[in-house]
């Protein structure tokens, strides 16, 4: 897999901003990623993401998701939600005094205004003793041209820390 990863943008948050996006998706790839790395909030809140359209992040309801919550406390929680402004990443708050997030999400057919985009998704995080990981998937159910993606956390609070990639997969 070496050099198949080619870095399109990246972020790197010091300081409160209240969302992250990331641009540079067009038909070079099929398949894009985003990493995030050391996410960490001003308030314990989920993370939401959302695709843009000529750089402009779309808040409409066609949002689809499912994911399997993991935690260390032994119970598995399935997450799902239908005609969201958003898809949910994180499967709980993320704490901010011990919180740290990190997450791989693939993106599929973005750039493709025939087809939905979807997404895949892998997340861990440490909040206070216990450690959480999300498993899922989603689609954008709305045939149109995504050229990046928004990151934000929920109820409108900051992110206050972290590193946040986009990558295209080499074909």
């Amino acid at each position: 897999m070496a050099g198949s990863l080619i870095k399109i943008d990246e972020e790197i948050v010091t300081s409160a901003v209240a969302s992250v996006t990331l641009t540079g998706i067009d038909s070079t790839y099929d398949v894009y990623m985003v990493k995030i790395n050391g996410l960490s909030p001003d308030v314990g809140e989920n993370i939401e993401m959302r695709v843009t359209e000529g750089g402009t992040a779309n808040p409409t309801a066609n949002y689809d998701f499912a994911g399997k919550g993991l935690k260390t406390s032994g119970a598995f929680e399935n997450n799902a939600g239908a005609n969201k402004n958003q898809w949910d990443i994180s499967d709980s708050n993320i704490n901010p005094t011990t919180g740290n997030f990190n997450a791989v999400i693939y993106i599929f057919n973005a750039n493709n205004s025939g087809e939905y985009t979807f997404i895949t998704f892998e997340t861990s995080q440490y909040a206070g003793a216990e450690v959480y990981g999300n498993q899922g998937g989603g689609v954008f159910t709305s045939a149109s041209s995504v050229d990046g993606v928004l990151i934000q956390m929920d109820a409108s609070n900051n992110i206050d820390n972290g590193t946040f990639t986009l990558y295209g997969l080499k074909k």
